[in-house]
């Protein structure tokens, strides 16, 4: 048993009261330390308690009939706008019809030709010894394009001289004897009948008729002129005024006559003064554009633009069934050489004017029944007419009956408006009366 430590001593044990005052939770100490909770209340919190609830609900009354209040009124001022704008008459733009006097302007795309355009073949065999032209260069009719060797067509003409020479060599003599056998048969055919018998007769006069025909064929010359003409031909020569567009040979080339599909041609040259301006007219249009000499305007785009002036010279006076148009043709001059054939270009015509009034497409009120307008009278009311268009130019609408000029249309009416119905007109312009005021 060890002895007990002096420096730290054991703690004493505390007397029995005391530690009946520490119980095994903290909360047993400090009940155990502080006297009695009272259970008492106050006799005026139940006054001032109901008090409050009170106060509460007079607040919520209050707030409750004030929100109410405020709807009401906001609930009436909507009521009152609304039987304002109701009672009001409702605004709408109107257009004052005009004349139809401009008529349409018809812009369609069309094609340049050449004038002429011919593709130059060779019309003799041989070589080409040399050519003179290239593309690009203008020709007058008959200048030579290029020369020809024909070493097999010089052989035949020589052959063929050959042989006039030997025949009129034969001429002297066979001249004699046709002068012979003339007498001859002249002689026998004099004589007295009895002298000399029929059969003699007749052989002298077969001896003259064939001394005379081969005095014919001793001097004939067909094959010599045949050769002649062709050898006009060695040199290429332009059939027109114009421009080689196209060259095909070269020097030492063989070139065969004939345009078949084994002969390559020599040259292409176009004649592009004046111009041929090709144009497919629609249908609708065909009647104004049929007839030569309507005006026309060419405007081409790009390096070379411009406006050329131009007019219809003739029409295929027949409609394509496949696309509904008709081929017009416009000639165009072009001594400058602006433009060339081939080309895009757009071409205007002035068609006339086909109703009495033009109005814009936005007046139009298409119904079941047809095609209306919404016009506005003197007194500012809306009248429905029944109209019948001319000619419809896209944002502008040509119209032949229904309206006349002078007349406010209604733009764009909306459905809620009623015929007889006042309307507020918005242009100031339109606020004067028609000029017509029959209605």
């Amino acid at each position: 048993m060890q002895p007990p430590d002096q420096d730290h001593p054991e703690p004493a044990e505390l007397p029995l009261r005391d530690r009946r005052s520490h119980g095994r939770f903290p909360d047993e100490a400090s009940r155990a330390e502080d006297p009695a909770v009272s259970t008492s209340f106050d006799a005026q919190t139940g006054a001032r308690t109901k008090k409050g609830v009170l106060i509460a609900a007079f607040v919520l009354v209050v707030c409750f009939l004030l929100v109410s209040v405020l709807r009401l009124f906001h609930a009436h001022a909507i009521t009152s706008a609304g039987e304002a704008n109701y009672s009001r008459s409702p605004p709408v733009d109107v257009v004052i019809a005009k004349p139809a006097t401009a008529g349409q302007d018809l812009v369609l795309p069309g094609e340049t030709a050449a004038w002429y355009e011919s593709i130059i073949y060779a019309r003799v065999n041989g070589y080409v010894a040399n050519w003179r032209v290239d593309i690009g260069d203008r020709v007058k009719k008959g200048d030579v394009l290029a020369t020809i060797e024909t070493p097999e067509l010089d052989a035949q003409l020589a052959a063929a001289r050959a042989q006039l020479q030997s025949s009129e060599a034969q001429v002297g003599a066979r001249q004699a004897e046709a002068a012979f056998s003339k007498s001859t048969n002249e002689r026998w055919r004099d004589s007295p009948k009895g002298v000399v018998s029929e059969q003699e007769r007749e052989s002298k006069k077969a001896d003259y008729q064939s001394a005379e025909a081969q005095l014919n064929a001793a001097v004939a010359k067909s094959k010599v002129d045949q050769y002649n003409a062709l050898t006009e031909f060695k040199r290429v020569k332009a059939p027109f005024d114009g421009t080689i567009t196209e060259r095909k040979i070269d020097v030492g080339n063989l070139v065969t006559a004939g345009s078949g599909a084994s002969t390559t041609p020599l040259y292409r040259m176009a004649q592009t003064d004046p111009l041929r301006i090709f144009v497919d007219v629609p249908q609708s249009a065909s009647g104004e554009l049929m007839n030569p000499g309507v005006p026309a305007e060419i405007r081409a785009t790009g390096a070379v633009g411009g406006v050329f002036p131009g007019k219809i010279a003739r029409s295929a006076e027949s409609i394509n069934p496949q696309a509904r148009t008709m081929r017009v043709e416009v000639d165009m001059p072009n001594a400058s050489h602006s433009l060339v054939p081939g080309m895009y270009v757009k071409v205007a015509f002035k068609l006339p004017a086909r109703g009495s009034v033009e109005v814009p497409a936005a007046a139009l009120i298409f119904r079941a029944n047809g095609t209306q307008v919404a016009l506005v009278d003197a007194n500012g009311k809306v009248q429905f007419k029944d109209i019948e268009i001319a000619r419809d130019n896209g944002s502008l609408v040509e119209l032949s009956s229904g309206v006349r000029a002078g007349d406010r249309l209604v733009l764009n009416i909306s459905s809620q408006i009623a015929a007889g119905q006042t309307v507020a007109v918005n242009d100031a312009d339109a606020l004067k009366p028609p000029l017509d005021a029959r209605r």
